[in-house]
């Protein structure tokens, strides 16, 4: 995997000038914030040597380098889920390989599910601890001592000046956020409402498909991590008649997008 990982970087540093210090994971209906890059270089998934392809609606594919907030920038224009098919370590591929471009930090989105009987849709929470529910674990297998330790310790992975600075940006451009848990599970079935009972009881605000292997293995290998999600749904065990439609996760992620896309680009600057 180690001889991948360089091999697809020393490809990618052949397309770029400049080292990517930021990488950022961009979920479902939110792949806008990659057109607002400057000096733009956008490489299709399908030209990268080892690369999975993105197969899901929304997600447009491809890595896209630039500046944001004044920083270089590396962006997934779509990501890739373990219910596509692909296996954890094909999962968090990328985000090994954006650290081999030179990334120390990560930061990651995505639609989800509100639970938290205070979220409204539309809503958007900064994750502050997750809880992983997936049934393969993004570190199992061969632990490679150059990318991190066997057994990362996971007490303090969100990292806490970020979040501070995100909530005051989004206080200053009165921009409403949450502070919440995120629980990431296979998919790609939607919770049934005995599932959201029993998440919220293990104590989680929101739920979702992805970032908890990216954010396990960006982790690992000693990246600096902030993610954020738009509560694109709220469940109600209560009245399971209410179905949601990954059509309707869309929609609302996009018309959302602008305030994620502020306070990003302004924590950023400040990074």
């Amino acid at each position: 995997m180690l001889t991948k990982f360089k091999e697809t970087a020393d490809f990618l540093k052949s397309k770029i000038d400049k080292q990517p210090e930021i990488a950022i994971i961009l979920g479902s209906g939110l792949g806008g914030l990659g057109n607002k890059l400057k000096n733009q270089t956008a490489i299709p998934y399908e030209n990268i040597p080892n690369f999975p392809v993105s197969t899901v609606e929304g997600h447009s594919g491809q890595l896209i380098f630039g500046e944001l907030g004044g920083k270089n920038v590396v962006a997934m224009q779509g990501r890739f889920h373990y219910y596509e098919g692909y296996n954890m370590k094909e999962v968090t591929f990328p985000v090994r390989v954006m650290k081999f471009l030179g990334a120390t930090k990560l930061i990651v989105s995505n639609a989800a599910g509100g639970m938290n009987p205070k979220y409204k849709q539309g809503d958007l929470m900064i994750i502050n601890d997750h809880i992983n529910n997936f049934p393969e674990h993004p570190l199992h297998g061969k632990n490679f001592k150059e990318l991190g330790t066997r057994f990362p310790d996971m007490s303090n992975v969100y990292n806490k000046e970020y979040i501070k600075i995100a909530e005051n940006l989004a206080k200053n451009i009165d921009i409403t956020v949450h502070q919440g848990i995120y629980i990431g599970s296979s998919g790609p079935t939607l919770e049934t409402p005995a599932e959201y009972r029993l998440f919220r009881i293990f104590g989680a605000d929101a739920t979702g498909m992805s970032t908890v292997p990216e954010v396990i293995a960006a982790h690992h290998q000693g990246m600096k991590v902030f993610g954020m999600s738009v509560i694109t749904n709220v469940s109600k065990p209560e009245n399971p008649e209410d179905e949601t439609t990954h059509e309707e996760v869309q929609d609302v992620a996009g018309s959302v997008e602008p305030k994620l896309t502020a306070i990003i680009e302004g924590l950023i600057e400040r990074m």
